[in-house]
């Protein structure tokens, strides 16, 4: 796994999601990663960039980010 950034590891995830969560896993592992290494307890998302932006679909992405140890969270501007 190489040393990705915060905001590419983040942009890695908006991909994976919009390609039937390609890799998914692989993603949250550098996520995870690229925070502990920042320092950020929490990664912030876009609603607007994620293919299931309703509250069902960020509840569901909540839920399986948490499973894999990372916490998530949505900006307000959507």
């Amino acid at each position: 796994m190489s040393d990705l950034s915060l905001q590419q590891a983040i942009d890695n995830i908006y991909t994976s999601i919009n390609n039937d969560n390609e890799e998914i896993d692989l993603h949250i592992a550098a996520l995870k990663a690229a925070m502990a290494k920042e320092g950020v307890k929490e990664a912030v998302f876009e609603p607007s960039k994620l293919a299931q932006s309703n509250r069902q679909g960020r509840k569901i992405m909540q839920s399986y980010f948490k499973k894999k140890g990372v916490a998530v969270g949505f900006s307000k501007s959507e």
